[in-house]
Parts: C-alpha cells; sequence; structure tokens
C-alpha cells in the first residue's frame, strides 16, 4: 500500500516537473502545443512512460515527437537533477489519444442527438397536420 502511494506521488510530480519544462526550458521549435496527460512509472521506479497530448494536424504531432525524442536526455538529466531519486527513470514518450477519442465520441453523440430530433419533428410534424385538418 505504501509503495503504490510512493508511486503515484512520484508519477505526479514527474508530471508537474515534465509540464514546466515543456513551458519554460525546452527551446526546440519542432515542440509545438504539447500536454503531458499522464506519467506511468513500473513498481521499481526504473522506467516512466509518460503520456502527451499534441494539438495539431499528423505532421505537428509527428514533428513533436521527434524534437522531444531529441530531448530526451536533457529531460532525462533534469528530471535527476530536480527529484532526488537513488536511479533516475529511463523516460519513454506515448502519444495520449483519449482527447482524439473524446472528440470523436462527442461528435457521434451530437449526431444521435440530432438524428432523434429530426425523427421527432418528422414524427410530431405529421400529427399536427393530421389534427388541423
Amino acid at each position: 500500500m505504501a509503495k503504490q502511494l510512493r508511486i503515484e506521488k512520484l508519477q505526479e510530480l514527474i508530471k508537474q516537473e515534465m509540464s514546466k519544462m515543456l513551458l519554460t526550458d525546452l527551446k526546440d521549435p519542432r515542440i509545438g502545443f504539447v500536454t503531458v496527460t499522464d506519467v506511468e512509472m513500473t513498481g521499481d521506479l526504473r522506467t516512466a512512460k509518460i503520456y502527451v497530448s499534441v494539438m495539431g494536424g499528423e505532421e505537428q504531432v509527428k514533428s513533436s515527437f521527434e524534437g522531444l525524442q531529441s530531448a530526451l536526455g536533457f529531460i532525462r538529466r533534469e528530471i535527476g537533477q530536480r527529484i532526488r531519486l537513488r536511479f533516475t527513470p529511463e523516460i519513454s514518450f506515448s502519444p495520449d489519444t483519449s482527447l482524439d477519442y473524446g472528440d470523436h465520441i462527442q461528435k457521434l453523440l451530437l449526431q444521435v442527438e440530432g438524428d432523434s430530433k429530426n425523427a421527432d419533428n418528422a414524427k410530431g410534424g405529421g400529427e399536427e397536420n393530421q389534427s388541423r385538418e
């Protein structure tokens, strides 16, 4: 229980520090509007997978990930200096597609809602015409 709590605290701390680095320290022009959404660490604290969401088209996403990969050594060193651990975790970046998936679901729900309103209007419109006659 205590070990899991420590892992969760470290995940949140790495997420905060990584977000600060994206805002202030990383100067690579390839890195666009990148948001850190989650961090997963292994139980031995040796590896960390950082989930990032990138706004923009396919080319912007690819360019941002190339920039992040090239800055991987700098990021790992900075995290090692900012967070005092016995071993600095190996870092990998992974795209977070949950925002895109949420957007897709929202569009589907709006489409279903629009279809049901159209069906209700068509059904209701026919009944109103019959009652007027």
